[in-house]
């Protein structure tokens, strides 16, 4: 993936669709990003969050005419519909866990075929209408989204064809690589969005209410978080497992959460205290096990 392009089928992906007149105001008084700017065909990132501020389900969602399309990590779709109904009192909206009909193909690389992106418009995030899905511009590369009869029809065109597929394990062993955190192995309930530096491209701090803005706006305006999830490369040594203690100058300062696997080492996510500024040297320790290697940023 990262030399050329590769497809990914991630349909285990969680989906909600979110239906009625009042979808878009019903998610804009809860969700952590501004949906009133968008138009059918965009997409923005986002997070529901506790009322205490810290994470219940990190998600896209497309703005496909009068629905908006929610996906999400796998095995959080029941979840996300479940936290959006307990707030859905006297609203007209429908919120639909549609998880294990609807799914997501990923084509990911350099060399992302020309057929798949000369409809698509240049903005990130953009989607269009594809043979009954919907085709979204990522950052590396294409989704198509939609309904499972249309990504299996989309698989046996010969442009999705073309595309060498790989498995959950390289994809995993990839987005490790590109420190994109995962739920619940990087992110979780006990997860302040700046820990994870999800505010980057999930969170408005312009658009007014949302549930658990109270905590995220005064860290954003006054405080910090004690720690940030970090990518952890050059692993010399053992092969750490998730859950390895990370160690600077004998003392432990984190731990990591998600670890490529051992035939494909591309490194490891963890949360590091704040203290420890990137890029550092560290030590890796678990049972049985050490290795030195390099902590960056996401």
């Amino acid at each position: 993936m990262q030399d050329d392009v590769a497809l990914v089928d991630r349909s285990d992906r969680g989906d909600v669709v979110v239906t009625g007149p009042e979808a878009r105001s019903f998610l804009q008084a809860l969700v952590s990003a501004d949906l009133d700017p968008l138009a059918s065909g965009e997409r923005v990132r986002s997070l529901l969050l506790s009322p205490q501020g810290k994470l219940d389900v990190a998600f896209r969602a497309l703005l496909v005419d009068d629905e908006v399309w929610l996906d999400t990590d796998p095995g959080f779709g029941a979840q996300l519909a479940a936290s959006l109904n307990r707030f859905r009192i006297r609203v007209a909206a429908e919120v639909r866990d549609r998880t294990g009909e609807f799914g997501v193909i990923s084509v990911i690389g350099p060399a992302v075929p020309d057929a798949l992106t000369a409809g698509l418009p240049a903005a990130l995030h953009a989607h269009v209408a594809y043979e009954g899905a919907r085709l979204v511009r990522t950052e590396h590369g294409v989704d198509l989204v939609g309904p499972n009869d249309a990504l299996a029809r989309a698989r046996t065109q010969a442009v999705f064809d073309a595309v060498p597929s790989v498995g959950a394990e390289a994809y995993d062993a990839w987005r490790i690589e590109r420190g994109i955190p995962a739920q619940p192995d990087d992110i979780d309930d006990k997860t302040i969005p700046q820990e994870a530096e999800l505010e980057r491209d999930a969170v408005s701090f312009t658009k007014g209410c949302f549930l658990g803005q109270e905590l995220v706006c005064r860290i954003d305006s006054r405080g910090h978080v004690n720690r940030f999830l970090r990518r952890v490369h050059d692993i010399e040594g053992d092969w750490p497992v998730a859950g390895a203690e990370v160690v600077v100058d004998g003392k432990g300062v984190g731990a990591l959460t998600s670890v490529a696997p051992g035939e494909l080492r591309t490194g490891a996510l963890g949360y590091v205290r704040r203290e420890v500024e990137p890029p550092a040297d560290v030590e890796l320790r678990w049972d049985g096990g050490h290795a030195h290697a390099r902590v960056d940023a996401l």
